[in-house]
């Protein structure tokens, strides 16, 4: 049986003397589909961050104990072979593509093809191939955005270069698609079309983990759900088991009422 795709075992992060996450244990399976919630502080952007290998966990103090962070079963990555299997896509890595790099502003093509390199654009040093460029393309083909080819990503309307993200994460058939506060910056109608593509990838067998601390982001396709508060995990189960209205209420520090549709979940301020 292959090993799970997240293996975090008393895993506790500490930044400038603080404990940001604290002995967090859990465990993802291959093709599973769910969505870490917390409010702002929770410790959200270091979950990404220990995931992405930015940061690693403190070691214990047990030799005998196992790693505190294991992805696809391994303790190490070398991250550019771990992106070819894990695909990001984040609002944070669309503000940066939207700026640009030392060559200017980057087109929808080159941002995709530069999820090959894991790098902000395609550089005089990296050697694109024509089977990179297809495959690039055929990704921005398989979520509706082969017009946005030779557009510049700051031309573009914020859906539009979130869906050129998409295409750059899946560039590589990743096992798992992490989506980071994905419909930050999205109105009404470009989050709904968002949120459908996002269904559809789902749907089409590539697991999705989402961090985010909007309860409507969560799509239906996702049904286990994972409540991180100052670090620590206050919930973790299937999704009618967590998005209760005691339960975010307890981790938004605030009387909320939930609400239902379609599969989704809303909350609001009671």
């Amino acid at each position: 049986m292959p090993p799970p795709f997240l293996e975090l075992t008393d895993a506790s992060v500490i930044l400038g003397g603080a404990r940001v996450l604290d002995a967090l244990t859990i465990t993802i399976a291959r093709g599973e589909h769910a969505a870490i919630v917390g409010a702002n502080g929770a410790g959200k952007s270091t979950f990404m961050k220990l995931l992405t290998l930015q940061v690693y966990p403190v070691a214990g103090g047990d030799v005998d104990a196992p790693p505190p962070i294991r992805i696809f079963g391994q303790p190490r990555w070398n991250v550019f072979a771990l992106r070819s299997r894990m695909g990001i896509v984040s609002a944070d890595l669309h503000d940066a593509f939207v700026r640009g790099n030392a060559n200017g502003v980057v087109t929808g093509l080159d941002a995709v093809v530069s999820g090959f390199f894991a790098t902000a654009g395609v550089f005089a040093h990296q050697h694109v191939t024509g089977d990179m460029r297809s495959r690039a393309a055929a990704a921005l083909d398989r979520v509706g955005a082969a017009h946005l080819e030779r557009r510049t990503l700051d031309a573009m309307s914020t859906g539009e270069a979130r869906r050129v993200l998409i295409a750059r994460a899946l560039v590589h058939d990743p096992e798992v698609l992490v989506l980071d506060e994905p419909t930050r910056g999205l109105d009404v109608v470009a989050r709904h079309a968002f949120l459908e593509r996002l269904r559809t990838i789902a749907r089409e067998g590539t697991a999705i983990l989402l961090v985010t601390h909007y309860v409507e982001e969560i799509i239906p396709e996702i049904d286990r759900v994972v409540l991180l508060k100052r670090g620590r995990i206050a919930a973790d189960g299937s999704k009618r088991s967590v998005i209760t209205a005691a339960a975010l209420g307890d981790l938004f520090d605030a009387r909320v009422v939930v609400t239902g549709s379609d599969g989704y979940y809303h909350v609001r301020v009671a």
